[in-house]
Formats: C-alpha cells, sequence, structure tokens
C-alpha cells in the first residue's frame, strides 16, 4: 500500500461544522448551513475532507479546487513516504553514509521544522525513532512483541534526532551514523494539509476546513458565520464521542492519544507510543494531547509532548505559549481535562450531549 502514515498513525480529532454540533448538542437551529462545497479524497493512507463556505463555488472552481488539494497532498506522500521505495525519503533512509544527502525545498524544510520540535520537547518528538516502533511491532506487520534489555540497548545507536545534522545553505541532511533512518509520519501529514492549505487560498478561497485523518487546518468562518467547531475525541478504544470543543478560525489542531493502538500481555497494556529516550511505549497517565498552532505540521508534531507525562508536557507547552489541552487518566480512576493558558484562550468548552 503507498501511504505515507504507517498503520500506528490514526485519527484522533473529530471535525465538525458548527450547524451538526449545535444538532448534536440540542441547538435550536431549524435547519443545517450547507458548505458552498464539500469534497474528500484518499491520501497517505487515510481519507481526508475539504469543507468550503462564504459564496456558491461555480463547478469549475470547484473542480480546480479539488485537484489542487489532491495534488498538494499527493505531492507530501510521493516525496516523504516510507512505503514508496523511489520516495525522496526513502532514498535519504537507503543513504547508508554520512556524506549529506541533497534534498528537495520542501523535504528540508519538514526536516527542519522536526528539528526544532526535538529541541523544544526535550527529544518528545524524534523523526529517527522508527526502529524502535517497528522492533515493538507497531510498525508495518504489527508482529507486536516484548522487547527486552539488550535489544533496547541496541537501539540506543540508530534513535536519537541529534544523529541528523542539517545544512540550510546547502538543503542537505547528513547522518551521524550511516545506519539511521528517519520517517516522517509525525509531522509530514499535518505539512500536507499545510499545502492544501496554500493551494486553496491561491485560488482565493477564503472560508475553509481540511480535516486529512485528523490533521485539521482552517481558515475564515463556517456556512454559519461563526469560527469552524472542532471536536476533541473521548480516549476510548473503539468509540468515537465528543469530550471538548474548540472554535478554530485560521488554525490548525491535532491530536495525539495512548488508547487506539496497543496490546495487551500479561496483564499489561502498551500503547504505540514510544519514548525515543528509552525505547519503550509510554506509561505516564497522559491519555490524549491536543495542539492547536499556526500551523498542521507544527500542531501535528508537537502533539509528542504526550511523551513527557502529564506535569513535563503541561510546564513544557505553558514555558513556550503552546495552546495544549491534555486528557488525564487519574490514579483512583475517571479523567481529568489540563488546558494552558494558551489554549484556554481560546475558548473551548467540554462538549454536552
Amino acid at each position: 500500500m503507498d501511504t505515507l502514515v504507517s498503520p500506528r498513525r490514526r485519527a484522533l480529532v473529530q471535525a465538525l461544522g458548527a450547524a451538526s454540533l449545535l444538532s448534536a448538542c440540542g441547538g435550536s437551529r431549524a435547519s443545517r448551513v450547507s458548505p458552498a462545497a464539500e469534497f474528500s479524497g484518499l491520501t497517505m493512507g487515510s481519507a481526508y475532507t475539504v469543507k468550503i463556505a462564504g459564496a456558491a463555488l461555480s463547478p469549475a472552481l470547484r473542480a480546480v479546487a479539488r485537484n489542487a488539494v489532491g495534488v498538494a497532498l499527493g505531492a507530501v506522500d510521493i516525496a516523504m513516504s516510507t512505503f514508496r521505495p523511489q520516495s525522496e525519503l526513502s532514498r535519504f533512509n537507503a543513504h547508508a553514509s554520512t556524506s549529506p544527502f541533497t534534498l528537495s525545498p520542501d523535504t528540508f524544510s519538514v526536516f527542519a521544522l522536526a528539528q526544532q520540535v526535538s529541541a523544544a520537547t526535550s527529544g518528545a518528538f524524534d523523526v529517527t525513532v522508527g526502529p524502535a516502533v517497528d522492533a515493538w511491532g507497531f510498525g508495518p506487520g504489527r508482529r507486536e512483541r516484548i522487547v527486552e534489555g539488550p535489544e533496547v540497548a541496541a537501539l540506543e545507536h540508530r534513535v536519537g534526532w541529534r544523529k541528523l545534522r542539517l545544512d540550510e545553505n546547502a538543503g542537505t541532511v547528513a547522518k551521524l551514523r550511516p545506519e539511521v533512518r528517519a520517517d516522517l509520519s509525525g509531522i509530514a501529514k499535518g505539512y500536507g494539509v499545510d499545502k492544501a492549505a496554500q493551494a486553496l487560498d491561491a485560488l482565493g478561497i477564503e472560508h475553509y476546513l481540511i480535516d486529512a485523518g485528523g490533521e485539521v487546518r482552517t481558515r475564515g468562518r463556517n456556512p454559519e458565520g461563526r469560527p469552524w467547531q472542532v471536536a476533541i475525541e473521548q480516549p476510548e478504544a473503539g468509540a468515537r464521542r465528543p469530550r471538548y470543543i474548540v472554535p478554530l478560525s485560521g488554525l490548525a489542531i491535532a491530536t495525539s492519544g495512548d488508547y487506539r493502538i496497543y496490546f495487551e500481555r500479561d496483564g499489561r497494556r502498551y500503547c504505540h507510543e514510544i519514548d525515543p529516550a528509552t525505547g519503550r511505549p509510554i506509561d505516564n497517565r497522559l491519555a490524549s494531547v491536543s495542539v492547536v498552532a499556526a500551523t498542521g505540521a507544527l500542531a501535528d508534531a508537537m502533539g509528542k509532548l504526550i511523551v513527557l507525562g502529564p506535569e513535563r508536557a503541561y510546564a513544557c507547552a505553558t514555558k513556550q505559549g503552546i495552546a495544549a489541552h491534555f486528557i488525564v487518566r487519574e490514579a483512583a480512576g475517571g479523567l481529568r481535562d489540563l488546558v494552558t493558558p494558551a489554549f484556554a484562550a481560546l475558548g473551548g468548552t467540554p462538549f454536552r450531549a
């Protein structure tokens, strides 16, 4: 299957128009206001949906918009997929050398942002963590297994964001060890949504919501003239129920969680979120992290704050002015919402059925 995102990534955010949200909440509006245009497709292993509000689009402009979004998302997949042998990223990973590897401007930009987020999160986000994810069986093939001490220790030579060196002037990335490889699935889908947004902007479209497998980017207003309403879901396996509603305009949101992909052995639960520092699945009571940012790529990558646990993640996000919503598992059972000041300023509210 040609897809950018491996099975370990899943959509964890629901995007809802204001009218459908009011209906779910028992709103009093008599009828739903339809988008001026709405279309969907497949990209990077998941579905995407685009809703456009404002003045009605001509059939010709609608077709152009749909094609432009598909091309933008497809270009990112073609360049950054680990499942395509001839993708730019696959060729970089096959480059078993410490000599610099020249990248296209888009792919280099993603690497550069990834390194910035790695530094900002104390390495919680790390594009080199793929070997550890695969070792635990959360990569392609899904053969779950427990990884013991010696094997975890051996991964240290292959994992670590500081094992990459970027040269901005030359547009190159070099590995400090030839066996290091990168997996951009934790940031590239968000970048793809950003490129799709740029494509709509170039067409003069001012009001839209793009949702690509849970990576959401918004601009302007929804069909009712209000900010787009986005629901953060309950962290429940096998269910998709909204927990918290966030009004967004001109912003992006992405979520990471520990509850969709996991396996159990001897009464213990192992989730797909791997701590790059330990090479092991996280076990820190943080069920879900949603980040709102100016770009989808930044929101996507910052979701890896989940690796740090509630206290460290909250401190990191607050210090840097990041708008983040955390769902924490309490020791006595139940869930607790924890939001940074920047997230609280967005005016979100708990979902009321």
